[in-house]
């Protein structure tokens, strides 16, 4: 099969050079639930981790530490949430939704160096991290699709 009938390499990969300005660039924009988790983990972030979502969601379970501030919400009440010196790091549902995306959008409109948890909620619920509710803290299994087997913290492919 010669690569012209390789869907893969029909079109063919970047050169080394614009594939590292690419995915250095993607790095400047997303990080994921489990360097999130980590970070928070160690006491001082240095960022501010911002959950998007609605009341409801909210209510539902959150990553522990975030401050609840729905997109629709943040031009209003950013400042009073979301010291301006520090990074926010965004979240929504998961990867199948785009609202971390509109929250990023507000945060860079009001002058926010901002950045999204990829996975979203559903990541950070399927790597088994710890969800906040009103009742406390509660921790689910991971799925062993998403973190290794046997690794007793769920939080860490190693790469």
């Amino acid at each position: 099969m010669g690569t012209n009938e390789n869907a893969v390499l029909r079109v063919p990969p970047a050169s080394p050079a614009d594939a590292l300005a690419y995915f250095t660039g993607q790095l400047a924009f997303r990080t994921d639930v489990s360097d999130v988790h980590s970070a928070l983990e160690g006491g001082e972030p240095g960022f501010t981790l911002v959950d998007s979502r609605g009341r409801a969601a909210w209510d539902q379970g959150r990553a522990p530490g975030a401050v609840h501030l729905p997109t629709d919400e943040i031009a209003a009440r950013a400042a009073e949430l979301a010291d301006p010196a520090l990074p926010v790091v965004v979240y929504c549902w998961g990867p199948g939704c785009n609202g971390a995306y509109r929250a990023a959008v507000e945060f860079a409109r009001l002058g926010y160096q901002v950045k999204e948890m990829i996975g979203g909620m559903e990541y950070w619920i399927r790597e088994g991290l710890p969800v906040a509710t009103d009742a406390g803290i509660e921790r689910g299994e991971p799925d062993p699709r998403t973190v290794p087997v046997g690794a007793e913290s769920g939080v860490s492919c190693a790469c």
